[in-house]
């Protein structure tokens, strides 16, 4: 079938593919490096007490087969491996079928792992890895020119994570209808990044005029993907320069980049496509076969994208093929932070020696400014800010990083930028407070060095030990 490829697409392909092979390896490091204190046997949340209670057919993955520490990490590492192969291009030295295989790799190890993660792996970003990484398993490798079939599966995923995002802005918070929600957005967001301060102090003319460009972008220019080109590149570059400017204004994980690494299967790079063999039939079959499967899941993603009741960030199936995207429905207008401090002293008191823990990138000191993780996620870091909004998302996770932390547990404090106590003498209390944070103006800034100003609010954990019996968060 000669419609079946689109050799001009050749280009686009190569870097859409080694750009998503990427961020598997971002991926894989940081399950690698905080899986531990996280999910670990001693973590907050044990992956052996999930699967006790959580069947196979809901949550699909090894580790239900067996599990331990060991075992994880070299999992975890074993991914990361197999995807710096695909980012050096493996994949093209290999007969088609290998390099399908070789790309189901890391979706299938990559899936192992978000279906044990629990709370800790409940972003969004992590369904649109696993969707977009199964469909990059039929995009062909040298062998086959790119299938037009799988480009459209990525544009249309692209659409609904543009478009999902842009209907429940307008459904929710009414500063989105309003054009006032980025008065707010650079102070409140999770994880603000080196350069949010600046954004977040833009005339606010400006951040009206952003809000409305960013409803042009995700309820305007996502149809234009399916458009002819030259619109559809245009269209796909556009986006591409919106999710540039959401990643220097922020740490939003992967969310971006994969984003961009979508808008490839829209964008036509320039570059000869070499001659290539028509597509082999059990190919064309194959590719056929599985975009109806996906189209036949996808009317349950559509029907939430246009139903009143809108949900965002949710898979409809346990392999995470078809989900539901979006994201800042509605936007926090005061930023709450939770500072955990310990204390040596053997009674605690209000004036005792508290010493705070530093955060790798959440607000603490006020005075330390911002830095740049994204692509990298800080999973604790992220929780916590969802656990300053409320004491219901700290869960039982918060009360057993409070034990660890009084353990002075080594891979616990890996998570943190710094502990203020040495490692053969922890704290004997622990106690968290909620702080209200907010952004020091240009005159503050130039006269005391910090970038935040904090107010505290009320406490979040009473002094708490080890043997004491209330452990509350």
């Amino acid at each position: 079938m000669e419609w079946f490829t689109a050799p001009e697409y050749w280009t686009s392909r190569l870097v859409l593919q080694r750009a998503l092979a990427a961020v598997y390896v971002v991926a894989f490091l940081g399950a690698a490096l905080q899986f531990r204190p996280l999910i670990g046997e001693r973590g907050m949340l044990p992956v052996p007490r999930f699967v006790e209670r959580v069947p196979f057919r809901r949550a699909p993955g090894v580790f239900h087969l067996h599990y331990s520490d060991r075992f994880f990490a070299g999992w975890a590492w074993t991914g990361c491996a197999v995807s710096a192969a695909l980012v050096a291009g493996l994949d093209g030295l290999l007969p088609l079928w290998g390099a399908m295989l070789l790309w189901l790799v890391p979706w299938v190890m990559y899936l192992s792992i978000v279906n044990v993660g629990q709370t800790w792996y409940g972003f969004g970003w992590e369904s649109l890895l696993l969707e977009t990484g199964f469909l990059v398993v039929f995009l062909g490798n040298d062998e086959v020119a790119p299938p037009v079939v799988t480009l459209f599966l990525l544009r249309w995923v692209l659409f609904r994570v543009e478009f999902g995002a842009g209907l429940i802005k307008m459904r929710g918070d009414e500063c989105w209808r309003r054009l006032t929600c980025l008065d707010h957005h650079y102070e409140t967001q999770p994880m603000p990044g080196p350069l949010s301060w600046f954004f977040h102090r833009l005339p606010k003319p400006v951040h009206r005029v952003e809000v409305a460009a960013n409803h042009l972008t995700q309820l305007v220019v996502p149809v234009l993907l399916f458009t002819p080109q030259p619109v559809a590149t245009a269209a796909a570059a556009l986006m591409i320069l919106t999710q540039g400017w959401l990643i220097v204004s922020g740490n939003f994980s992967w969310l971006n980049w994969i984003t961009i690494v979508l808008a490839f299967s829209a964008l036509r790079l320039p570059g000869a496509a070499p001659d290539t063999p028509a597509a082999p039939i059990w190919y064309e079959a194959l590719v056929l076969t599985v975009a109806a499967l996906l189209l036949a899941l996808g009317l349950r993603p559509v029907r939430n994208m246009i139903s009143s009741r809108q949900v965002m960030n949710r898979s409809f199936d346990p392999l995470h093929l078809v989900n539901t995207y979006g994201a800042f429905g509605s936007i926090s207008r005061v930023r709450y932070e939770v500072v955990v401090e310990g204390t040596s002293d053997g009674v605690p008191r209000e004036d005792s020696d508290w010493l705070a823990y530093e955060f790798r990138g959440k607000p603490g000191d006020p005075r330390r400014w911002p830095r740049q993780f994204a692509p990298y996620h800080l999973r604790l870091d992220w929780m916590m800010w969802f656990a300053a909004l409320s004491p219901a998302y700290a869960g039982t996770w918060f009360t057993v990083l409070v034990e660890r932390l009084l353990e002075n547990d080594r891979d616990t404090l890996r998570l943190l930028r710094r502990s203020p106590f040495p490692r053969d003498a922890p704290p004997r209390y622990i106690r968290a407070r909620l702080f209200r944070y907010r952004y020091t103006t240009w005159h503050e800034l130039r006269t005391t060095g910090a970038c935040w100003d904090r107010t505290y609010v009320r406490d979040f954990l009473p002094p708490t030990r080890l043997d004491s019996p209330d452990r509350r968060s």
